[in-house]
């Protein structure tokens, strides 16, 4: 490695035409001032930023490049420096402004350097127009200032740095005030403890994300009051080193919607399961009444008219049933009420339960009330007539239920067995039992269609839309 002799040997041994060209080159601008304050020097970068020639810069005072309200002072703060010449910038803390030919001012940061020995006292002075910086850092602050939310940032050591109005207004301290506090004063007392870890973890792994995911967060307010809130965390590095950037949501009001729908759904599953208790309640008092009627009645035709009703009656308090044991009152779990329901239908009918196999295939329905009621019954209705007519003198056989999603917006349910045929003449739409004619009206409750196969079985298919 050279020695600093060395290579003061090596810049002197290079032509000044070569030092004055790579003078010009650099992008800073460069100003040589000598002791009586005195352009010495000046290159083509800050000849330009000034809008001056060089030969117009050369020997102006330097007080000619600063604005008319700080030039008082400039000449004792030049004469400081001379006094203890070191290298350093320029006005430290301070907004350091330069004056062009045409009389505008531009911000700038200068560093001193003192050059040339104590015989010449000449200083380097390099100069850089932060016009375009301090725009973006205005724009900034202008984003920051209006956001909608609390904007506070705080840098590594937890200290506050930044604030906007929203933040003052939300935790009740002056700007100023804010400006001297660690983040921690803004944390509840409980939470406090843990805060420096949580917070150097974020500047260990700095990316943008919700504070405490998972977790309530709560604020504290100057006034000792907390309330909940919501964060939003982004890392932003600056001149000063890392910072993060806190975007604060009072969540009080949501809060208290959110506790307001609850009580609103835990009245609402109240009264629903009320009304749907009383429902079955009503239901299994008419199946009781009509039980009571049928012990009196001795014509069979009556007799198995009552039974039909009360299969009627039993499919639609068996879903409301459903619908209360499951605590769902939207939806009714098909495959789950078919189970229940085929069985109690063989056994009204006083058909050996070894007699009839119960095929049952709807495990990806489930289906909202107003649609459920009509297709319990359609399945109730076709089930007992096949029970009536397609296993007579201990023939047995098998009944099959079926409901699929043959696309997103519909739904078809099939109902069949291996039983007696249909008779040749048998029509949907002409008349017939009232079994076939609640099948029809109840297809075009739901908007749908029905159809069925003679052979080579019984097969009834209902097709109806669904959303």
């Amino acid at each position: 490695m050279a020695s600093a002799g060395a290579f003061a040997h090596d810049i002197t041994a290079v032509s000044p035409e070569l030092l004055s060209r790579a003078f010009d080159a650099t992008t800073v601008g460069m100003v040589i001032v000598d002791a009586r304050g005195r352009v010495a020097e000046i290159n083509v970068p800050a000849a330009r930023m000034f809008g001056y020639t060089r030969d117009e810069m050369l020997g102006r005072a330097i007080e000619g490049l600063v604005p008319e309200r700080f030039r008082g002072g400039h000449a004792a703060f030049r004469e400081s420096f001379q006094r203890s010449p070191d290298a350093r910038p320029m006005g430290a803390g301070r907004d350091l402004y330069a004056l062009r030919k045409n009389g505008s001012e531009f911000p700038v940061e200068i560093g001193l350097q003192p050059i040339g020995g104590p015989e010449h006292n000449l200083v380097l002075a390099t100069v850089v127009d932060i016009t375009e910086r301090r725009r973006m850092q205005d724009r900034f602050r202008l984003v920051v200032e209006n956001a909608p939310n609390a904007i506070v940032m705080i840098n590594r050591a937890g200290r506050v740095v930044l604030v906007n109005a929203h933040a003052e207004a939300l935790f009740g301290y002056a700007r100023e005030e804010m400006l001297t506090l660690a983040v921690e004063s803004l944390v509840p007392e409980r939470f406090r403890a843990a805060h420096p870890a949580l917070r150097g973890g974020f500047f260990a792994r700095p990316d943008a994300r919700p504070m405490g995911a998972g977790r309530e967060l709560y604020a504290l307010r100057k006034d000792g009051s907390e309330f909940p809130v919501e964060i939003g965390l982004v890392p932003i590095e600056t001149e000063d080193g890392a910072m993060v950037l806190s975007a604060i949501v009072d969540i009080t009001e949501r809060k208290h919607r959110e506790a307001r729908i609850q009580a609103a759904l835990h009245e609402k599953e109240v009264l629903l399961g009320e009304v749907h208790h009383r429902v079955k309640n009503n239901l299994q008092m008419i199946d009781s009444l009509l039980s009571l009627q049928a012990r009196r009645v001795s014509d069979p035709i009556v007799l198995a008219a009552l039974q039909d009703s009360q299969n009627r009656i039993r499919s639609l308090s068996l879903i409301h049933q459903m619908l209360y044991q499951s605590g769902d009152f939207a939806y009714v779990d098909f495959h789950a009420f078919l189970t229940d329901l085929l069985p109690r239908l063989v056994e009204s009918t006083a058909i050996h339960r070894e007699r009839i196999a119960l095929d049952i295939d709807a495990q990806q329905v489930q289906l909202p009330i107003n649609l459920a009621i009509p297709c319990g019954l359609i399945v109730n209705e076709l089930v007992t007539n096949a029970l009536k007519h397609g296993f007579p003198e201990g023939r047995r056989g098998k009944i099959h239920v079926e409901m699929t999603r043959p696309t997103p917006a519909e739904i078809e349910m099939v109902v069949g067995n291996d039983g007696a045929l249909l008779p040749e003449d048998f029509q949907l739409h002409s008349g017939g039992t009232l079994g076939v004619q609640l099948v029809t009206l109840l297809a075009q409750q739901l908007q749908g269609s029905v159809e069925f196969e003679r052979e080579p079985a019984t097969r009834f298919r209902v097709r109806f839309p669904y959303q």
